[in-house]
């Protein structure tokens, strides 16, 4: 096992990672900007270095600092988090270059499975269904109008590279599909420094279940079931909960062999994600990997009792995996809010400035990832989340119920937080029944209803 590890990240995850190592007696390096100094959190660890200023590009993003602080720290491995640098494939081989473990798959898997183009090749290769859509990156206007008129619109444009919702937009027609297009081109560009995008068929009224997988560097890989994602906005997701309300026990069993198949044909260790679009007709389509850890992982840990910070250490450390899939027990229901520091009632404006009051929820079955406090400054440089409300029940009625009262509890003051957001989301009908899709927030806020 690792005897010191460098977190390549700040917050939540900097401070879950940690709280992971120092359990496992592993001693810890945070790094932070200029930005940062004196966050609580950093205190925790045993050594922090400070690696440039505000800007991600001139700290978090900047791995010549990075392999500089990890170095002259004699750490032996480095977590990267979420986010930042975490599906870095020229991070990841920078990091085997210089003989530090990056926490996470190899450079040449992050780089097969980052590249969504060539994901969906593999996917098919494993008798994986895709979502109708080019076959490779648009080569020009014209292929994409010809794709579109074959397909049938809606269609979504999608970065090659990247995730997280950035370089996607929907089209309606030939007019929107070219604005969209540029559009798309730019943003990923200025997100992963390619502008290559393609196209897909946009499924109506689909739900977005995704699959923990964990593989170790032994060929053994096993699945921790699935989380439901469909509750999102802009294609960033709002609330995860799993298991998925929406699939059966058959179609689960079908979604979470084919997350196996995918994971184990391209060589993956550590923790990943397979991410899916299951239609009306429980038709479900492969759209992208996620080789890192997910913001969403506690639900996954909440029912299955594994500690997935813990697991991703092991495997990189090079250990067996323990668990065995016939041994994996799935016990209740999880859901987690994404508790952001902004303005709902003003189209979702981030909120930076100074929490005044900052009381979080307690009691039997709740759950809060946070390094947020009273007295804590939000940098409007970073993502806008401040905090994971998570609860677990052993039935959804009760999570629901759960939910609701921890809501209530949830105290942010000086800053706008969508908590109040969440209060009136969890009451509707539709959310509580469990019959919605990954439109369901924005039509609702389109028709006035939130």
């Amino acid at each position: 096992m690792f005897s010191r590890v460098l977190i390549a990240n700040r917050g939540e995850i900097a401070l879950r990672v940690l709280r992971a190592c120092k359990e496992m007696g592993i001693e810890t390096v945070a790094v932070y900007s200029k930005s940062d100094a004196g966050a609580r959190y950093l205190d925790l660890a045993d050594e922090a270095v400070c690696i440039g200023d505000a800007p991600p590009a001139e700290s978090y993003l900047n791995i010549p600092r990075i392999i500089s602080a990890a170095e002259i720290t004699n750490v032996d491995a480095i977590h990267p988090g979420y986010g930042f640098l975490a599906e870095e494939d020229n991070f990841a081989e920078i990091c085997e270059e210089s003989n530090i473990v990056f926490i996470g798959p190899s450079s040449e898997v992050m780089r097969k499975m980052g590249n969504k183009v060539q994901a969906r090749k593999i996917a098919q290769e494993h008798r994986v269904p895709v979502i109708p859509g080019s076959e490779g990156p648009l080569e020009d206007d014209e292929e994409a109008l010809e794709l579109a008129h074959k397909i049938g619109y809606p269609v979504m444009i999608k970065a090659a590279a990247g995730g997280g919702g950035r370089g996607m937009r929907i089209a309606h027609n030939d007019i929107s599909l070219k604005n969209m297009l540029a559009l798309a081109r730019n943003e990923a560009n200025a997100a992963f420094k390619n502008p290559a995008v393609y196209l897909e068929k946009v499924l109506e009224h689909a739900r977005h279940v995704e699959v923990q997988i964990l593989a170790d560097r032994h060929g053994n890989c096993i699945h921790l079931g699935e989380r439901d994602c469909s509750i999102q906005r802009r294609f960033q997701k709002l609330i995860e909960e799993t298991p998925s309300p929406g699939i059966d026990n058959d179609l689960r069993d079908k979604v979470t062999s084919a997350a196996v198949r995918i994971a184990s044909a391209v060589g993956y260790s550590n923790a990943g994600t397979i991410e899916f679009l299951v239609d009306r007709e429980k038709g479900f389509y492969f759209i992208e990997m996620n080789a890192r850890l997910q913001v969403e992982h506690p639900v996954t840990e909440a029912v299955t009792g594994v500690d997935l910070v813990k697991e991703q250490l092991r495997i990189a450390a090079g250990e067996k995996l323990t668990l065995q899939q016939k041994r994996v027990e799935f016990h209740g229901v999880a859901i987690e809010c994404r508790i952001n520091a902004e303005n709902p009632s003003d189209s979702f404006r981030t909120s930076p400035g100074t929490i005044t009051e900052f009381i979080v929820p307690g009691g039997p079955g709740v759950r809060v990832d946070t390094h947020a406090h009273a007295g804590y400054e939000v940098k409007p440089h970073y993502d806008s989340m401040i905090a994971k409300l998570i609860v677990h029940q052993p039935t959804r009625r009760e999570a629901l119920a759960c939910l609701r009262r921890a809501l209530g509890e949830f105290v942010v003051e000086g800053i706008h937080s969508s908590v109040p957001f969440y209060r009136e989301l969890i009451q509707h009908g539709g959310y509580v029944s469990g019959e919605f899709d990954v439109r369901f927030v924005e039509n609702l806020i389109e028709s006035g209803s939130l």
